[in-house]
């Protein structure tokens, strides 16, 4: 929402799904997304879950303004610690209602949080989503996304279920039991997943999941968070969405595609003009490329990020794109058989980040660079990770946050209330890390100083 634009009142039963039976629930778990990306909220009770589709469910502000360990950001002073931790309203959104199908009689709902005075709360990760996309709406496109995700598995003992080697159907394998729960589950939350191999890590998966408009794709990938790591508890296992679990070893990354749609055809798979994309496919690349850096506080947004952002890791470290090309940070796939498939793939994410803001960050970057009609600069060919002319990309949260202030644009396409939000909490990151002393520091410091 732009700023000073305030939407009242949550949308009416018409805008949204009609009810299911829910006479039998045990419990419908009600909760957004917050800035981390964790959802959070409250198990109701039908009669309650009913009674808040039309009034709204009061829970705390404090929501908005916690750490990833739960510490009040005692940084912000219209809401949380400082001011009280007053009420908000949740208001579920029922088009995303889904049974729990490991948890017979329970469902989830995710819902939009609204101000007492009754204005959207424009916080709220989801709806900075629900902006950027109505921005491309408005030039004339919708936005269609998929994530992949890479999970580590590892058992009660902290041993990887996988040794390690990518692509292998053998062991893939080894998971199958595992495997056909999470797809069974997956798929009774309306989350549909497409493909699942091994990676070049111990324990590493990767799962595909198919495209759906943008806000159900990013819905869709915070199921499929809540879903592993429930699932994986359930059998005494740990699932893993840390970008940088283990010094030596591949990182888990949570890549982003994305095409733009008009009239029902994909935008991406237009006539080119000279060259291997079409027109607005180039603006869009362009866009996220010239936006990337200050986009790398939403795509990497903690301090463990970085970690997995280092040559030789597989992990983009510039501003780079290629037709084809897995090694950039933006590669662009064009299908001439399947019109459909055509798109663009942002590798910089980490399985660490608030599928929401990636998602909006990149719809944002690609919004600015259709309006400017932008132009990216020259395609890589071969290995991108070995170029030392390419500009580089922030190597550390706080470079990250430098880039982000810097650009004007960028926060503004996000939202000037959201941006300086988000920055307050990245800078709450980074004085957590500053007041953090290591084993690391002890092991390599104490006897030499």
């Amino acid at each position: 929402m732009p700023d000073g634009a305030v939407e009242t009142g949550p949308r009416t039963m018409d805008e949204q799904a009609t009810l299911p039976d829910l006479s039998n629930a045990e419990f419908i778990l009600l909760g957004f997304p917050d800035v981390n990306g964790s959802i959070r909220g409250k198990a109701l009770r039908p009669d309650a879950f009913k009674t808040a589709i039309h009034h709204g469910s009061a829970t705390t502000d404090l929501l908005l303004a916690l750490d990833p360990v739960d510490t009040p950001i005692d940084d912000y002073d219209r809401f949380g610690i400082r001011s009280g931790a007053a009420d908000i309203l949740l208001y579920p959104d029922t088009t995303t209602l889904r049974q729990i199908p490991w948890r017979p009689g329970w469902w989830i709902c995710l819902g939009t949080p609204y101000w007492r005075d009754g204005s959207v709360c424009e916080l709220a990760s989801r709806e900075v989503l629900r902006h950027t996309v109505v921005e491309m709406a408005a030039l004339g496109y919708d936005t269609l996304a998929a994530v992949e995700y890479e999970v580590r598995l590892r058992d009660a003992e902290g041993r990887y279920l996988s040794s390690g080697i990518s692509y292998s159907l053998a062991e893939i394998g080894r998971l199958d039991s595992f495997l056909a729960e999470l797809r069974r589950a997956l798929e009774g939350m309306g989350v549909e997943l497409n493909a699942v191999h091994t990676e070049a890590g111990p324990g590493l998966v990767e799962l595909n999941l198919g495209a759906r408009p943008a806000l159900r794709a990013a819905d869709d990938a915070a199921y499929t968070k809540f879903a592993m790591k429930e699932l994986a508890a359930a059998r005494g296992l740990t699932a893993s969405f840390l970008a940088k679990p283990a010094v030596g070893e591949e990182g888990s990354s949570g890549h982003i595609h994305l095409s733009l749609w008009s009239e029902g055809q994909n935008a991406f798979a237009g006539e080119t003009t000279g060259g291997p994309l079409a027109p607005v496919a180039v603006n869009a690349v362009a866009g996220v490329l010239k936006h990337l850096p200050a986009a790398s506080l939403l795509l990497n947004p903690t301090i463990n990020s970085y970690k997995r952002l280092v040559p030789g890791w597989f992990a983009p470290v510039n501003v780079s794109w290629g037709l084809e090309n897995r090694s950039s940070a933006v590669r662009a796939i064009r299908s001439e058989d399947r019109p459909e498939l055509s798109r663009i793939e942002c590798r910089r994410p980490g399985a660490d980040a608030n599928p929401y803001l990636a998602l909006a960050a990149i719809t944002a970057s690609a919004s600015l660079g259709i309006r400017n009609h932008a132009k990216p600069p020259a395609s890589v060919a071969g290995d991108a990770y070995s170029r030392e002319d390419l500009q580089p990309l922030p190597s550390s949260l706080s470079e990250a946050l430098a880039a982000f202030e810097s650009d004007e644009a960028f926060r503004n396409e996000l939202g000037e209330r959201f941006s300086a939000y988000y920055a307050t909490s990245r800078r709450w990151e980074l004085k957590a890390w500053q007041q953090t002393v290591t084993d690391w520091e002890r092991e390599r410091y104490e006897r030499a100083v």
